[in-house]
């Protein structure tokens, strides 16, 4: 299985800028220290956010990044879509006639896979990135 670098960075990346937002834009500098990222790397991550309308920018002194929705409406399917990214558990793809074994014939787990896939997918189209918030503000230290 595999869930890209891109894409928990993104979801770390806007973990905090769900947390720190709410009193003015956050820069990417904030969050880069604050989540141990790159700010060339995030700043590819935003372009594509900004580019899906999942966030947005804001010019000027105190500029940054802030939410385009509320934390309760953005799923984190949402932001892996913005990333043009889904978790794979199958190195085939499921449109085309050849299999991931090179032959038209399916390998005999294939079935297995496809399910898990569909679990996960669905998992995070369930979990909102409020989620995240609610999870780590209720832990224990």
């Amino acid at each position: 299985m595999k869930l890209n670098t891109k894409s928990r960075y993104a979801v770390m990346a806007l973990a905090d800028l769900a947390k720190f937002a709410s009193q003015k834009p956050v820069s990417l500098r904030d969050i880069s220290l604050r989540q141990n990222i790159s700010i060339l790397y995030l700043e590819q991550i935003f372009l594509k956010l900004k580019k899906s309308n999942v966030v947005k920018s804001i010019r000027g002194i105190n500029g940054g990044y802030v939410l385009n929705k509320d934390p309760h409406d953005i799923k984190l399917a949402e932001i892996f879509l913005a990333l043009d990214e889904k978790v794979k558990t199958m190195a085939c793809k499921k449109d085309i006639k050849k299999s991931c074994t090179g032959k038209s014939v399916k390998c005999i787990t294939h079935n297995l896979w496809d399910e898990l896939d569909m679990h996960i997918n669905n998992f995070f189209e369930s979990k909102k990135l409020s989620d995240l918030l609610n999870k780590h503000q209720n832990r224990i230290l």
